[in-house]
């Protein structure tokens, strides 16, 4: 079970709160350096171009007891960004696209949590890039936790989502001569998250 399991409506409100989900309840850090944020892009109508966004911060704060109590942070480094090619990341920086200069920072706030069957869970929330704030729904499966070789305790999530980049404003586009545009509308985000609890259990 996760750390977004619902409670059965069969179940009394009074039924004994799982003590392995309860274990989990806290204030939880991302790992930058064992986490992974990417993107999917359909390129010339043909192929994907992926990238990611090497620095990155965020918070959990998980509720055992009250799971759709539980929250995410995350703050996006613009200027982090990483396709593999030097001269697309430049363009991707420039007012064409995330222009970073006057918005350095992709961020999202969750507004809900919400179980959707097993180990996947649905967080909803407010995605800011560049000056407009939109919603978003992350698809999200719990991968479990466990204590590392160095004592840390770590949870893990993998997370997707799907978002039009145009509803953000992101709308550069060239037409292809065979018709079509170079840069797709839709996006696929990827979510690879590693948390360590930032306080000891009390």
């Amino acid at each position: 079970m996760g750390p977004f399991t619902r409670k059965s409506a069969a179940q009394p409100a009074a039924a004994p709160v799982n003590p392995a989900l309860a274990a989990l309840t806290g204030d939880w850090t991302i790992d930058p350096t064992h986490s992974s944020i990417g993107f999917t892009v359909r390129h010339a109508m043909i192929t994907n171009v992926r990238g990611s966004f090497a620095e990155h911060r965020g918070t959990l704060h998980l509720d055992g007891s009250d799971p759709s109590r539980s929250t995410a942070a995350l703050d996006i480094t613009i200027a982090s960004v990483d396709t593999g090619m030097k001269d697309r990341d430049a363009h991707l920086l420039k007012d064409d696209f995330f222009d970073a200069e006057r918005f350095p920072l992709m961020t999202f706030r969750s507004t809900a949590a919400e179980a959707l069957g097993g180990d996947v869970y649905r967080v909803t929330g407010d995605l800011t890039i560049k000056d407009v704030t939109r919603p978003v729904a992350i698809d999200l499966e719990f991968n479990g936790s466990a204590t590392d070789v160095y004592g840390t305790e770590r949870v893990g999530f993998e997370g997707r989502a799907e978002i039009l980049r145009s509803d953000w404003g992101l709308s550069w586009n060239a037409a292809l001569e065979a018709g079509g545009v170079m840069i797709s509308d839709k996006v696929k985000l990827t979510f690879d998250i590693s948390a360590v609890r930032a306080t000891p259990q009390g």
